[in-house]
């Protein structure tokens, strides 16, 4: 026999637990599937316990930078095993306050695994279940590689629970991942090497900044290489020998741990999509404007299965939209305008919109601001090394469309800016601002 809900919602993360939130406050009968902890990756396993780790090194930064003040202290260390078990402490009350709140909302939790049997029913443990709408929150999981001995790469979610430090550790990938972790580690005395596919590190980013927190990862002591292509991982007495191609160039590199940084993919592959008629193309579901199911239209799809940025706040944004479209008759479709992201290494990169490079692509008629911010009055009161802004002003218009930052407390100055994309504000409007002084927010008037 069948238990039967309005709604049931796969995954029990940012995205699912939002449009769960929506449609049971519309008053439909709602059903949540997780078989991990209520919360998804970004509080249990990335973002949070993540910035825990970057706040400890930010410390460490701004101690090592004493002597810019004329502050005189000893060289700091971290005690790792200690920040672990803070890290510990401070998410292992989430899950159980998300799996309470979903209680006191009357959304029913199902433990498990699920997998579609047919358009409306999904197996959990055995028990089937129904649903007029369904959807699909999976989240995503570490991308795996079919490189010899990549069983011996540990996964971010590994690098979260280690409570030792190697004394050096490799990253596959010169990705978000991988350069925000080798920030915490190279400041805590691990020497640490990235290898990237690209040639570049962050390719997907605005390459002017890029170059610029490459130059501050090289002087903590991080290698980046690129052009890389690893042939295979082999276990040794004392580590792992990395083996791989640089410029047609055989090449090995010794390392206590090696780690995979490349990214994530969506976790669909065990739904059994085929059952239920959803179309897609490897990890990616084929959807329409309205974030459903092309082939299904009673299957929503909400945060990393989508096509969009793998990012904990569109997950929020996709989840709400998701819990509207299922709860009313019009319909509503994302915009993604303008979603900003930050890599939080120290100093932080931080950006919204188009790329330079994009922007010309599609033969945008804009101009470019950059500053280097190192000697603004702001950056040397605070003994900035690194502070750099770029932003792109559509002609006409005077918008703003895309913007890049590095230091200067970028990743608020990016809301910032954001803000003013969503909401129309054109760099005029900005430059009139009344804003407090002396802060890194006042120079945004200058900065567009």
């Amino acid at each position: 026999m069948k238990q039967t809900f309005d709604v049931i919602v796969i995954g029990a993360g940012n995205a699912g637990l939002a449009a769960s939130a929506v449609a049971r406050k519309a008053g439909l009968s709602v059903a949540i599937i997780e078989k991990d902890g209520i919360g998804g990756t970004c509080p249990l396993r990335g973002c949070v316990p993540k910035k825990v780790l970057v706040a400890a090194a930010e410390v460490i930064d701004t101690i090592n930078h004493a002597s810019s003040h004329h502050i005189h202290v000893g060289k700091p260390s971290i005690d790792w095993p200690q920040l672990i078990k803070r890290k510990q402490e401070i998410i292992s009350p989430l899950s159980p306050s998300f799996e309470n709140s979903l209680h006191h909302k009357g959304i029913e939790l199902i433990r498990g695994s699920a997998k579609f049997v047919d358009e409306h029913t999904l197996a959990v443990n055995n028990i089937l279940y129904e649903a007029k709408k369904i959807v699909i929150a999976t989240g995503s999981r570490p991308r795996t590689f079919p490189i010899e001995g990549f069983h011996h790469v540990i996964s971010s979610d590994d690098i979260l629970e280690l409570e030792d430090l190697p004394p050096s550790l490799l990253f596959i990938g010169a990705g978000v991942i991988s350069l925000e972790f080798s920030h915490v580690f190279a400041r805590a005395g691990v020497k640490v090497t990235l290898l990237e596919i690209a040639s570049r590190a962050l390719p997907q980013w605005e390459e002017e900044i890029v170059e610029k927190l490459v130059l501050e990862s090289k002087k903590l002591g991080i290698t980046i290489l690129t052009n890389v292509e690893i042939k295979n991982i082999k276990d040794n007495d004392s580590g792992f020998s990395v083996h791989f191609l640089q410029d047609g160039q055989e090449k090995s590199i010794h390392a206590d741990l090696v780690a995979n940084g490349a990214g994530r993919v969506p976790n669909v592959d065990k739904l059994n999509l085929k059952a239920a008629h959803i179309e897609h193309e490897g990890h990616y579901i084929f959807l329409d404007e309205f974030l459903r199911s092309r082939s299904n239209p009673d299957v929503f799809v909400a945060g990393d299965p989508t096509s969009s940025a793998q990012l904990s706040p569109v997950a929020t944004y996709e989840g709400k939209i998701v819990g509207h479209n299922l709860t009313n008759v019009k319909m509503i479709s994302p915009n993604y305008s303008a979603i900003p992201s930050c890599i939080f290494t120290i100093p932080a990169l931080a950006s919204v919109g188009f790329t330079e490079g994009e922007a010309r692509k599609k033969n945008l008629e804009f101009v470019v601001k950059t500053n280097d911010l190192t000697s603004w009055l702001s950056g040397r009161t605070y003994a900035e090394s690194v502070a750099f802004s770029k932003v792109l002003i559509e002609k006409k218009t005077n918008q703003i469309i895309g913007a890049h930052i590095i230091g200067h407390d970028a990743p608020e100055l990016i809301n910032f800016l954001t803000l003013a994309m969503k909401h129309g504000i054109s760099s005029d409007q900005i430059k009139e601002m009344v804003l407090v002084y002396p802060t890194f927010g006042s120079d945004l008037t200058y900065v567009v």
